[in-house]
């Protein structure tokens, strides 16, 4: 028996699935999202195939992030001339594009190349709660149920 190899899937077997950012942390968020943009939740996952489905992203707005985030992360642009460097805080960042703080999340953990540009175009946020892919029938995704195996040791006591 050989070890299975995906081909190049078409574009209409993709599924499509949403999730709501609502007070949901944003980098758990993410890890998620880039799973299933990636094809990791399938049995027939390939590397360099893109088996990987749609997903759009609901109240991004809403979304949360833990600590001191708000004000202490930076998100940095480069227009490519001398002194072309800015600077915005997340609060800032949300205020302005609600969408690119998750957006950058997601594509921090996807490969950067003309694969993982097609993975990362899959990605649909939308800041309210109205999207223009309800003919897609998205799917809500729900996070399978992972359970540890747990080893029990009986330890016996020798009788001394």
């Amino acid at each position: 028996m050989s070890t299975f190899s995906e081909k190049n899937i078409d574009q209409n077997k993709k599924d499509w699935f949403i999730f709501d950012a609502k007070d949901q942390v944003v980098g758990r968020l993410a890890t998620n999202i880039a799973r299933i943009l990636v094809g990791k939740h399938k049995p027939t996952f390939t590397r360099h195939v893109d088996t990987g489905d749609f997903v759009v992203v609901i109240n991004a707005e809403k979304a949360a992030l833990t600590g001191n985030k708000w004000s202490g992360k930076r998100y940095y642009d480069h227009s490519g001339y001398v002194g072309g460097l800015k600077e915005k805080t997340a609060l800032e960042l949300m205020a302005k594009h609600p969408d690119e703080i998750l957006r950058r999340a997601v594509w921090g953990m996807i490969n950067k190349t003309k694969l993982g540009r097609n993975q990362i175009s899959k990605l649909k946020i939308y800041a309210g709660t109205e999207h223009p892919h309800k003919a897609q029938n998205p799917k809500p995704w729900a996070e399978p149920k992972r359970t540890v195996a747990r080893i029990t040791k009986k330890v016996v006591k020798k009788a001394s």
